[in-house]
């Protein structure tokens, strides 16, 4: 039987209080109470895209704006992920998706590769979706990136709805993420690296 990969972690911040969990084989299935209603529902993609189990509660300085818990929150996240990852032994590493919504089409591409990397080529039609700040989707995976220790490509190759953009990004990154975590039977126990470490 395959020990479930799963994670909580706590981050507790002047500017944020934030308690996440991870499952990597999870469902889809996400619990998400950040206070942005817009990040949640990026948010939804990533577990329901990457079948994971995902769940975040954040108390943040909202009176302020939105930054310090999206970019917490991805912090949060990274950690998880990291923690309920493990050794990486067995995994596919490399992963990528393609993922359009009308007439959006993003690009994710990513390593599990140890090593905290992020090429982000995003350029919004727009600087807000609602009361969403669109420079928060880089802080979000700039967060992640840093703590979970992978390198990320995003590139949106297209758009002109700022929402689509953002969406295609995080479902993409979902269906990525997926990917490069599941389990390769060829590969059992072993780890996915000439240097025998990530």
């Amino acid at each position: 039987m395959v020990t479930m990969r799963k994670a909580e972690v706590s981050r507790d911040t002047l500017e944020t209080k934030i308690a996440v969990s991870i499952n990597l084989d999870g469902t889809g299935v996400s619990k998400l109470q950040s206070g942005v209603g817009f990040f949640d529902h990026m948010l939804d993609q990533i577990a329901r895209h990457g079948m994971m189990d995902i769940s975040v509660a954040c108390q943040g300085d909202l009176h302020i704006d939105a930054h310090h818990t999206v970019e917490d929150v991805g912090i949060a996240l990274g950690q998880a992920f990291k923690q309920a990852l493990g050794d990486k032994k067995g995994i596919r590493r490399y992963a990528h998706a393609y993922v359009p919504l009308d007439e959006a089409l993003s690009r994710v591409v990513l390593d599990i590769s140890g090593r905290p990397g992020l090429e982000f080529n995003v350029e919004f039609t727009r600087a807000r979706i609602g009361e969403f700040d669109v420079d928060l989707v880089r802080e979000f995976f700039q967060g992640f990136v840093n703590h979970a220790a992978i390198t990320l490509h995003i590139d949106n190759l297209r758009g002109t709805n700022a929402h689509h953009q953002a969406e295609t990004i995080y479902k993409a990154f979902g269906r990525a993420l997926r990917a490069a975590v599941e389990l390769d039977p060829r590969m059992a126990g072993i780890m996915p690296s000439t240097k025998g470490s990530l």
